[in-house]
């Protein structure tokens, strides 16, 4: 860790971290109170990843939706309108999108050949986006004159890396950079995300070997086709079991790489002090 003690950290010019876990326990609010409460650089890596390394694709596929209107059709071939993704950290929507759902084109669904293609594009833009963390420490010192700096990592992470390997490259160039910080959650928690994902489902991003076997496993389950899926359905099923697929992955992130903190002591955060403090705490404890 690139900070060896509390004290250590305490003594910082340079405060840097990087959140990681499930979306839903404090990330983006640790993030966003950090960067109003003045010095602290925000990186969001779904951001870089739907704006650096996927927004084409995301353009391209609202064009090609476009195209199957012959009004907007032929103001595209003539260049007379413009489309573009109005991607920011607060709404990543154009990505989601993009990465769709398989199942039942009727039901919005893209097929499960379309869904891995993506998949295997987000996993790409992933790896890059987060090796980029390295980058923006710099410019955010260099351009910006930022002191301290936030990385708010994709809840995807520990579907690209090997806790395990102490050469992992995702993780070697991120540890350089910054301390990872695992935001740890509670069976209560866990509850209450599968609450809200039900209520609202989004796509997700699984390692591919794990989507299809549990592709294979749901239409086991539901003795149907592909074509039979329904994708919101499926989403649901799949992002329980993707639950209890990285809570492990997280750990030895953790363990290997970071500290932990608990999602209950960030929900008593309030300010710059308090986060600081925690952190000190959090290594104060690993070590």
């Amino acid at each position: 860790m690139i900070y060896s003690s509390a004290s250590d950290w305490d003594n910082a010019a340079h405060k840097r971290v990087a959140l990681f876990g499930m979306s839903g326990l404090g990330k983006t609010y640790l993030s966003d109170m950090l960067r109003d409460g003045g010095n602290w650089f925000h990186y969001s890596v779904d951001f870089r990843i739907g704006t650096r390394y996927m927004g084409e694709h995301i353009v391209d596929n609202f064009k090609r939706e476009a195209m199957k209107n012959p009004f907007l059709r032929e103001l595209l071939r003539s260049d007379s309108i413009y489309i573009a993704s109005n991607i920011t950290f607060e709404n990543l929507s154009p990505l989601s999108t993009y990465l769709g759902k398989p199942g039942n084109p009727d039901k919005g669904g893209i097929s499960l050949d379309e869904y891995i293609t993506r998949q295997r594009q987000h996993r790409a833009a992933e790896i890059a986006a987060t090796k980029d963390t390295a980058l923006f420490v710099h410019k955010a010192l260099d351009i910006y004159g930022y002191d301290h700096f936030i990385s708010d990592t994709s809840g995807s992470i520990c579907e690209v890396v090997d806790p395990n390997d102490p050469n992992d490259p995702v993780l070697t160039a991120l540890s350089e950079a910054v301390l990872p910080v695992w935001i740890k959650g509670s069976e209560s928690h866990t509850d209450e995300l599968l609450r809200r994902f039900s209520a609202a489902p989004k796509p997700m991003y699984y390692d591919e070997e794990f989507l299809r076997r549990k592709w294979t496993e749901y239409l086991s389950l539901r003795d149907i086709t592909e074509a039979e899926v329904d994708p919101d359905d499926f989403i649901r099923w799949g992002y329980c079991e993707l639950l209890q697929h990285r809570l492990p992955i997280y750990a030895a992130i953790a363990k290997n790489w970071g500290v932990t903190v608990d999602a209950e002591e960030v929900r008593d955060i309030r300010d710059v002090q308090d986060f600081t403090a925690l952190i000190a705490k959090a290594i104060d404890r690993n070590t």
